[in-house]
């Protein structure tokens, strides 16, 4: 059973503030998509003293977790992205992982991960994109084959976050190979430290790297390390992807609020502030961000789930926050065209600028995001 924990809002930012100290200080603001370079083995400490006093898993069912509603989870992430918390390491077990197995896996397989990820002395990466089959999951290549009572793993996976700190791999694969787009794929759950996988850095734009490929030459698994039933990947594959933008994106939007508020600054401290057409740029991207925030709360109270909420809310904060690193540029002017030091050392305002250029092309690009609220609602309404 996970410790028991106050979800009051005072008392989860007291303990931050008691905590997010001494040691801790340097994490202040740090980690996160574009800057998953930062402190790594620090916050990757700073995650065990998270588990330690029962802060992850607050949603999940006991006897896993703490059983917390939506609204005490929210207050959870609020206070912690308002304190500055550092970006997570376990959040893809967390919530992707953690959920799945909850709702698909079997007793075996909740007891031996769901600790382990509450504890965060084991994190998790995603297998799913491959140089063919990107945002079109059911074009995977990698393939698995069960011998000797285990799988044998073997292909290229790519623009996997954080593989290069993950303990494991939860890997879709196609383990019917006469089998074609969604049928014959299995989930299986994959060990990283094995001769039969490689991780390779991808650099970024940013000249940092955290996206990897990972190559899979018979990397083996057990019989037993398949969630749901072989053959059953893809349903058990897209009702993670289903998580994945819940109720953790509150806390995403604060980190939102905290770049927008530095752009402010910079337009206040240069004077661009006093252009009508940057200020109005502001006040769009001010407003844009209270609307990403009704629309989360208003998917979080929803009685029944939306088939096209994850694609929607992807689509909404893919472009809002590009455009906030558009205008992150055009405030500092031409000044944001030089890198503040050699050879290459970014100000927030550039990495924010560069790394957004991706964010509508990773987690489903915006053109597989339309296609899927095109066919869940618009296909079902022609047929």
């Amino acid at each position: 059973m996970a410790p028991e924990v106050s979800l009051r809002a005072a008392d989860i930012r007291a303990w931050l503030r008691e905590h997010l100290t001494g040691e801790f200080a340097p994490l202040v603001g740090t980690g996160g998509p574009g800057r998953e370079h930062e402190h790594l083995e620090l916050r990757a400490k700073w995650e065990r003293v998270l588990g330690a006093a029962g802060w992850i898993g607050l949603g999940w069912p006991a006897p896993y977790g703490r059983g917390a509603t939506i609204a005490e989870q929210v207050v959870f992430f609020e206070e912690y992205a308002r304190a500055g918390g550092p970006g997570r390491l376990s959040h893809i077990g967390e919530y992707l992982l953690a959920p799945t197995l909850i709702e698909h896996g079997t007793d075996a397989q909740r007891r031996r991960f769901l600790p382990p990820i509450a504890s965060a002395s084991e994190l998790w990466c995603q297998g799913y994109s491959e140089p063919g089959a990107g945002s079109d999951l059911a074009g995977v290549r990698t393939r698995a084959t069960l011998a000797d009572g285990r799988w044998l793993v073997s292909g290229q996976k790519v623009w996997t976050s954080l593989a290069h700190v993950a303990d494991w791999c939860f890997v879709l694969a196609r383990t019917d190979p006469a089998s074609t787009r969604k049928a014959g794929l299995s989930y299986l759950l994959v060990p990283l430290s094995q001769p039969g996988v490689t991780v390779r850095p991808i650099v970024q734009l940013t000249g940092t790297s955290e996206f990897n490929e990972v190559f899979f030459d018979e990397a083996v698994t057990d019989a037993d390390l398949v969630v749901g039933a072989p053959g059953d990947g893809w349903r058990v594959a897209t009702s993670t992807l289903s998580y994945e933008r819940g109720v953790a994106t509150l806390g995403q939007q604060l980190g939102f609020a905290r770049e927008l508020a530095a752009v402010v600054a910079i337009a206040r401290a240069n004077g661009t502030f006093d252009d009508p057409v940057v200020a109005d740029r502001i006040a769009d991207a001010w407003a844009g961000l209270q609307g990403l925030r009704h629309h989360a709360l208003r998917a979080l109270s929803a009685t029944s789930p939306d088939p096209t909420g994850a694609s929607v809310a992807k689509l909404l904060w893919a472009g809002w926050h590009q455009r906030l690193g558009e205008l992150a540029m055009d405030v500092g002017g031409a000044a944001s065209t030089v890198a503040s030091a050699a050879p290459y050392d970014l100000t927030d305002a550039q990495l924010l600028f560069l790394f957004t250029r991706a964010d509508t092309i990773y987690g489903g690009s915006d053109e597989i995001q339309r296609n899927i609220v095109a066919d869940r609602v618009l296909g079902r309404v022609q047929r």
